[in-house]
């Protein structure tokens, strides 16, 4: 991990100047409950912005850092093989805060970011905390619950701004994936106890002497207008009984982070991670597995053939493999996905050209680190063969790739003028389609003498980040008005503002007819909210955020698109404020208006949502839960949901799977759905504690927090009968967690269309599906486009005898073949329009084929009884393509393998077509390429080709012209 910055660091005892540095985290937020006047860290003078906020709260983080010489042992009775296993460090951790200290032990959260689209990875241990850091977790989450936590976190530092990657190998201590150990208060202790806690585990349970210990503390920020930590300072005296006065530290500005890893390092008394027993028995079975030299631990210059770095390399980069595949990260085209991608084929060319492994070798690693981390995060066990597949098969299709890349860099160095830069388009295209890593590009491009422009590459690298950049930043702008930052929510709070209640959003029923009915809402405006700033009054024209006592509007959340509609003031029917989106944020429900008039805090306000979009999304999101629960029956219980995002138009639903989804099974999950539409169960709704709810046999949820007491939905059951102990009900349909808005009844929905189904990398599939009118339209789309392909196959079969009469059909099949790819159908009836009309195509150009060699026979029988024996033969002859005229040229020299033939065809548009092939027996002085320039460049036209056949094109205007020149070339050679 790389070492952070901070300010005005002092240290007790300054250890020898060669020594490493661990350290144990601290998060501390909010004062001590036990002290309330402890509150050294006041708000700073001026309002931060949310990035601020958290920049200077990762700057208050106190740290815990300690320095061991080499020769320290563990303890007297430590040293060699006695020093503590790392998986006995992490679990002495996590007991002696769980059991001593009364911390709630939470498992790791994923890797892979949930509900952070401004992260790639999961990067540090606070990530899964931020919405208690922001404020922004909702009051009756099972988060906004949690006061004291210790957790051993998985990390991936690799893209984005902490990005190690490159560094990776080069040195020992910098990995793609480590652990951080963690242990987090929030409201609960403070300085005093943190302290306390972090003194005891280091001195008492990890047996570290205390004069090895030296510490830092916050020395204030005047930017910021924070001023130095003095209370933590004098703890850490009254803990270290310290003689002696504080001492600067030698290098300012420098703290890290107590990774799992460099703890181990520590106690282990090694002189690197990888030294570890984290790290070598993969670096073992590396050895085993390459045959090659043992890993030593060399870095530099004494490293020869980076022999050792691709020991780091390989080692790092398979432990991120699986911890990222285990966690739903696969090797992709983009983000988080692209960044491993880039991460595996790294691995493999440090295997392949490096360490000279067989393929396979990174593969086979797995079961090791396995072994290694299994008992820590036992879903890498249940995983182990899916993560070998995926390695596997992305290691084949790189190591294509590598072939292929060089074949383009040969072949442009060939065309490259002496003394010039490498093309830098073609070195972005090897990096950004080939997923050519930069330095491998350096590297062959080395070898052969030739250097990259590396400024106008890097251009590349920052206009593609700018461009991908692009949207994200745009929405951050967008939704300025409806996130509120962390000091708006303390204002709201502080001023015992309710949190929102939003239970009129299910306040809908069905009306006699069957028709839905949704009542308006009226409410009270608390406050509004402008340009990150609370506000009593905003002016005609201004956008802002209106928030509510209650509100009948659905914010956006559980993939579940937000309510539009409007507000209108009460006696003021006229005048209406439309709602353009809405969020919540900390249970505050903010509606995004732009002010007709001017709105003021105290306004009585009545709602109406948008009832037909409103109906729109409970339709396709009931859809999503029945496609779910289809899935899973067709396609097994090991079919889990990955992400769904619901909207009026349409809903999409990813999951995991082992391949494509077949014709068979697409029409199997859609009848599975058509079936309870038909039976028009009764949705039911009911909100349950849920430590209850968590119990009900499978339960079909995304991995995400909910709040307490969470709602469930079940289809055609009763909340009360799946709620019974050891009820299977919940396993015959579909029972989800869900703060959504759901029809009352199946037959709403009327009808589903899977229209798309497409895999976004290995093991995730992506359907996307309409419903009501829209899946009726689908379906009768998809029946006239099924009777053009019937009528396309039975002219197919009458097998025309004409040339453009084939082709014509076969550009029909083209035609065709883009429309049924592109438009909204059923995909099971798309898969099977696309396979009749790919083996239609097959037909018309296997029927091309033939017609256009029956038509080349007969020519160049013709012309061969006209130019008997000839060793050279000049003519025109009409020909309807370049193709039938080079088949022509190709049958005259295989009947008569003697003689060399150029022939010219003139075309009704005024082209001319040229097609040439030399014999052989008049190579090297007789150029087919030479002899079809020299004709083509009498017609004003071009050619190419090589020594033995050629083709080009040129102007009617010089034909005569064009046969005399070959001719005379000919001549000129024979």
């Amino acid at each position: 991990m790389r070492p952070r910055s901070g300010r005005g660091r002092l240290r007790l005892r300054p250890p020898p100047q060669h020594l490493p540095a661990v350290a144990v985290r601290r998060y501390l937020v909010g004062p001590s409950r036990r002290r309330p006047s402890a509150r050294p860290f006041r708000k700073a003078p001026r309002r931060l912005p949310p990035s601020a906020t958290m920049a200077a709260a990762g700057r208050l983080r106190r740290r815990l850092l300690l320095a061991v010489p080499w020769g320290w042992r563990c303890s007297p009775h430590r040293g060699g093989a006695g020093c503590p296993p790392a998986g006995q460090v992490r679990a002495a951790f996590l007991r002696f805060f769980q059991e001593r200290h009364g911390h709630r032990r939470l498992p790791s959260a994923p890797v892979r970011p949930r509900g952070d689209p401004r992260l790639l990875f999961v990067n540090a241990g606070m990530n899964q905390f931020k919405p208690i850091f922001l404020g922004t977790a909702h009051p009756r989450s099972e988060l906004a619950q949690h006061r004291r936590v210790v957790n051993s976190q998985k990390c991936v530092r690799a893209g984005g701004k902490h990005n190690d990657l490159e560094d990776v190998g080069r040195d020992t201590y910098h990995h793609t994936f480590f652990e951080m150990l963690g242990n987090w208060s929030f409201g609960d202790y403070f300085k005093e106890e943190a302290c306390s806690m972090a003194w005891e585990l280091l001195t008492e349970v990890y047996e570290i002497p205390r004069d090895r210990l030296y510490v830092t503390y916050f020395g204030g920020d005047s930017s910021l207008g924070l001023s130095a930590d003095e209370e933590c300072r004098d703890i850490w005296l009254r803990l270290g009984e310290v003689e002696g006065n504080l001492l600067p530290l030698p290098q300012h500005h420098v703290d890290t982070g107590m990774g799992l890893e460099r703890l181990v390092t520590v106690l282990q008394n090694k002189r690197s991670n990888y030294d570890t027993d984290l790290f070598t028995p993969i670096l073992d079975a590396i050895h085993k597995g390459c045959g090659g030299p043992r890993y030593q631990g060399l870095v530099g210059d004494a490293d020869v053939g980076r022999v050792n770095m691709a020991y780091r390399v390989v080692a790092d980069h398979v432990r991120t493999l699986c911890v990222c595949i285990t966690d739903g990260v696969y090797p992709g085209l983009s983000g988080a996905e692209l960044v491993l991608r880039r991460i595996l084929r790294r691995a493999v060319r440090f295997c392949s050209e490096v360490l000279h492994a067989p393929p396979g070798l990174l593969a086979s690693l797995v079961p090791t680190v396995v072994e290694v981390l299994g008992d820590a995060y036992p879903e890498l066990t249940k995983n182990a063969d899916q993560i070998m597949d995926i390695i596997n098969e992305n290691e084949a299709a790189f190591l294509s790739s590598l072939e292929r890349g060089r074949r383009i860099i040969e072949r442009t160095v060939q065309q490259m003028e002496p003394s010039t830069n490498f093309p830098t388009e073609v070195a972005w295209s090897l990096y950004g389609n080939l997923g050519f890593p930069l330095d491998l590009i350096d590297l062959m491009l080395e070898e052969k003498g030739i250097s990259l422009d590396s400024a106008a590459f890097n251009k590349l690298v920052l206009e593609d980040a700018k461009r991908k950049a692009g949207g994200p930043q745009a929405g951050q702008l967008e939704d300025a008005n409806t996130h509120l930052d962390v000091h708006s929510l303390a204002q709201l709070r502080s001023s015992n503002v309710p949190a929102t209640d939003d239970s009129p959003k299910y306040a809908y029923t069905l009306g006699q007819h069957g028709q839905y009915e949704f009542s308006p809402c009226q409410a009270t405006v608390l406050m509004l909210y402008r340009d990150q700033s609370l506000q009593k009054e905003v002016g005609a024209g201004q956008r802002c955020g209106v928030i509510l006592d209650r509100t009948n509007f659905y914010a956006e959340q559980g993939g579940q698109a937000c309510d539009q509609g409007y507000m209108i003031r009460l006696g003021q029917q006229d005048i209406l404020f439309p709602v353009e989106s809405v969020r919540l944020c900390g249970g505050y429900v903010i509606h995004e208006v732009t002010a007709v008039e001017t709105l003021h805090a105290g306004d009585q306000v009545q709602l109406f949502v948008d009832e037909a979009q409103r109906l729109a999304c409970m339709t396709n999101h009931t859809a999503t839960h029945l496609l779910n629960f289809a899935l899973r029956h067709v396609l097994g219980d090991n079919t889990e949901q990955r992400g769904s995002h619901v909207t009026a138009e349409r809903l999409r639903f990813d999951f995991d799977t082992k391949g494509p989804v077949t014709v068979e099974q697409l029409q199997q999950v859609e009848q599975v759905v058509q079936d309870v539409i038909k039976r028009n169960e009764v949705v039911h709704m009911a909100e349950v504690p849920l430590t209850l709810a968590r119990r009900v046999q499978g339960l079909r949820a995304v991995d995400e927090g909910y709040p307490d007491p969470v709602r469930i939905v079940s289809l055609g059951v009763p909340v009360e009968s799946v709620l019974t102990r050891d009820s299977e009900a919940a396993m015959q349909t579909s029972v989800e967690l869900c703060c959504g808005t759901h029809l009352l009844q199946t037959g709403a929905m009327e009808d589903l269309a899977i229209i798309s189904e497409r895999q976004l990398v290995k093991g995730i599939s992506r359907v996307i599906a309409v419903t009501g009118r829209q899946a009726k339209q689908a379906r009768e789309v998809g029946q006239c486009l099924a009777m053009e392909v019937d009528s396309l196959s039975l002219r197919m079969k009458q097998r025309s005898t004409s040339i453009p009469e084939m082709q014509k059909l076969s550009k029909e099949v083209g035609q065709l073949t883009k429309v049924v790819a592109n438009t909204a159908i059923p995909q099971w009836q798309r898969k099977e329009l696309q396979a009749i009309l790919k083996a239609l195509q097959r037909t018309a150009n296997t029927a091309i084929k033939k017609l256009e060699v029956q038509q080349a026979e007969e020519k160049a029988q013709s012309l061969l009884a006209k130019h008997c024996n000839q060793p050279v033969i000049i003519d025109t002859v009409p020909a309807d393509s370049l193709s039938i005229l080079m088949k022509v040229v190709n049958q005259l020299c295989d009947k008569s393998p003697g003689t060399s033939v150029l022939l010219l065809s003139p075309q009704v548009s005024g082209e001319v077509l040229c097609a040439c092939q030399v014999s052989k027996n008049c190579l090297p002085m007789f150029s087919a390429a030479d002899w079809a320039v020299a004709v083509c460049t009498q017609m004003e036209g071009k050619a190419g080709g090589s020594p033995v056949v050629a083709k080009g094109s040129g102007s009617a205007k010089g034909m005569q012209g064009a046969l005399t020149t070959a001719l005379e070339f000919a001549q000129s050679k024979l």
